[in-house]
Order: structure tokens, then sequence, then C-alpha cells
């Protein structure tokens, strides 16, 4: 499933072909995804122009002048790519209706938005932009990592006295959000830390530690346009590039690229996920 890099680098490569544009019309071409699509959709979003294009943990939400925001999740397969614009020096043009291409979204001045989803386990809905907080697949979510609001103090407090692993704990949506399985596994790599200690046996030195490493992994995700095991591709159809960089993740037998360590990568799972970690220099 995309995580936060993953659907920051589709935000920002809709942004320029949604973002200020009106939406002239609205393809809607099944009655749900992995829940049913709101009512009237094709007609709610017809006409309404993009004042913003933003992301939120794992959603991309584009707020609509009419006082709606559009929340899209792109689920296991699912892809939002952009047509009939520039991008960067070559033109995309529009290429031929596929099977899963679930909803259309035509702007003005000719560019196309594709939603296609052959798994259908991503989601769209509508809902009003002011009390877009309160909406059940938003409430609750904790703060950005890439923002203000999550630092060193923030995250001690959080994992105090916690017993569960501390890859269980990043993983919670609650304390942090975007956050998923590959990112997590990098993160603790980086930081010496095992994935299996429990959260609040771990010092508060070492968990503000965590803090400036999480914000960088997410910041190089981001910039090497997230990472493409299975299906994701950004909004032009490109494929992302951080899994050439993955320390441990998916890369089971091979040797620890920490310096100095002489450590083999291992696998081992936890509540029903992969994780990598090196048994040798995370402790």
């Amino acid at each position: 499933m995309p995580e936060l890099p993953e659907v920051e680098t589709v935000r920002r490569g809709l942004a320029p072909a949604m973002e200020g544009a009106v939406i002239e019309t609205a393809h809607v071409n099944r009655p749900d995804l992995r829940w049913p699509f709101p009512e009237r959709m094709a007609d709610r979003l017809a006409g309404q122009r993009v004042t913003r294009l933003r992301r939120r943990s794992k959603y991309i939400l584009a707020d609509l002048a009419g006082g709606e925001t559009l929340i899209v999740h792109l689920g296991m397969s699912g892809r939002m790519t952009v047509s009939g614009v520039r991008l960067g020096r070559f033109h995309v043009d529009h290429p031929a209706p596929a099977k899963h291409d679930h909803v259309v979204l035509e702007m003005e001045g000719g560019a196309r938005i594709t939603f296609n989803d052959p798994r259908r386990f991503g989601a769209m809905d509508l809902a009003a932009t002011d009390r877009l907080d309160a909406h059940r697949l938003l409430r609750g979510i904790g703060p950005e990592p890439l923002g203000n609001g999550f630092d060193e103090a923030y995250l001690v407090e959080r994992l105090r006295g916690r017993m569960v692993p501390v890859k269980t704990a990043l993983l919670d949506q609650k304390i942090v959000a975007g956050l998923g399985n590959i990112y997590v596994c990098e993160v603790l790599h980086r930081a010496g830390i095992d994935p299996r200690r429990k959260a609040g046996r771990i010092s508060a030195a070492r968990v503000a530690g965590l803090v400036p490493i999480i914000r960088v992994v997410l910041e190089e995700a981001i910039a090497s346009g997230g990472s493409s095991l299975k299906d994701y591709r950004q909004a032009d159809g490109a494929m992302g590039y951080f899994q050439h960089g993955f320390r441990v993740y998916d890369r089971a037998g091979a040797a620890c690229p920490t310096q100095g360590c002489d450590g083999v990568v291992e696998r081992i799972v936890q509540s029903g996920r992969s994780t990598f970690h090196c048994p040798r220099c995370q402790r």
C-alpha cells in the first residue's frame, strides 16, 4: 500500500493540473470501490474549481470551491495519473481507456485525471471541508511527521509506557500519520533499534532520536519519487526509485549495510506483516 512518500509524490504530480482548475466533467464508471461512492458524485464534482490539493496521512484531499472536499485513498493498487498536459520536457498524451479506469476527471485546459484501481481497495468520498477532521477516515489521525506538531517531546510522551513492539507503535496512525511498513523498517534500522523491543522500554533519548531519522527517510523517499514495488506509479506513470536504496526492507539474506557490522538482514513476521532488520546491530 502506498505510504506517505508515495501519496505526497502523487499529490505533487497532480497539483499543476488540478489546483486552481475547474473539473469540467466527471465520469464515475462503477458504483463503488472499497466502499460505495457518495451519492451523485459525478454531478457534485462537475463544474467545481479545485482550490487546493493537499495530503493528510495517506489521503489526497482536493478542496472544492463549493465547500466540499474530495477524499482519495489509493488502496493497494490505485493510481492517479494525469495526461493531456506537459510534464517536464514531455507532453503526456491521453492513453486509451483501460479496463480499471473507475473515475475520470476532465479538467479545464485539457488535462485528464484518471483513477485506475485493478483490485478496487481504493476509496473516494466527498465531505464538507469545514468538518473534514471529523470524517470517519480522518478523525483521530496523529500529527504529520514532517510538520511542526511532530517533535521529540511529543513522541517520547506518546511512547512512554507502551508495551507493544516499537514497530507496531510507529505504524499506529493515531500516534504519527502516514508511516507504513517499508519506512518504519528503514527508520528502525538507521536508528539501530530492534523492531521487537517494547516501545515503553526504549530510553527517552533513543525515542527522541527517531524523530530526525523519520524526517530524513521520508524526505529522501519523496525526493526519489517514492518506492515502486508492485503497482505504485507517480502521476506521470513513472516508477519511484527509493527502493534501490533500501537498507533492509525486502533484503533478507543480504549483508547489513551498516559500516562495521557483519550481520545479515533477516525477515520476521510481526502482526502478519514482514519486518526486515539486522539482529546484529539493531538492539
